[in-house]
């Protein structure tokens, strides 16, 4: 029977009856006029306001990537300029460095040639001094040795005669 009872059933619903179908229409009718007073206006609200925060996300994160943008640009002309600067530097220093290292052999080359102008200078200095001393001790020899030859080879009277010539050829240079 109840597989009788269950046919006659699913039998029923499946058969068209105008009743049911306008009741049917009838409550569909009252719940979307009460969906609509009630639930519809904050259904529509809420993905009103839902799509409002999806779009104003959407504009933050376009504004965010602008601005990321915008900095990593900042950052790569900082860089470059940074890049530019620091062979800038690099370039001056090596170009003060060999300017300083000229300068430097310049001036050990200025020294050395006047300590050796200097030490010539000293050189020839010691050398007339040598000679000074050289010609005066030769002469006060070559005196000595004449005078021990006068001495042996003259008088009393050709010493006088020698002394009164060599003074009146004095005297005559001088004149």
């Amino acid at each position: 029977m109840l597989t009788s009872g269950t046919i006659l059933l699913a039998g029923s619903l499946l058969s068209p009856n105008p009743g049911l179908i306008f009741w049917t229409a009838i409550t569909f009718v009252i719940v979307l006029l009460i969906l609509k007073k009630i639930a519809w206006g904050p259904i529509i609200g809420a993905l009103e306001e839902r799509e409002k925060g999806i779009q104003s996300s959407i504009d933050r994160a376009e504004k965010a990537k602008d601005e990321a943008e915008a900095i990593l640009r900042k950052n790569r002309e900082l860089l470059s300029k940074a890049d530019a600067e620091s062979e800038k530097i690099v370039r001056e220093g090596k170009e003060y460095a060999e300017k300083l290292r000229t300068d430097i052999t310049e001036k050990a080359h200025t020294e050395a040639a006047k300590m050796i102008a200097s030490a010539k200078e000293e050189i020839e200095q010691e050398k007339r001094r040598a000679l000074d001393v050289l010609r005066n001790e030769v002469a006060d020899l070559a005196v000595l040795g004449a005078e021990r030859i006068i001495r042996e080879s003259l008088n009393a009277d050709m010493q006088k005669k020698v002394v009164a010539s060599m003074i009146q050829d004095m005297s005559s240079k001088r004149n």
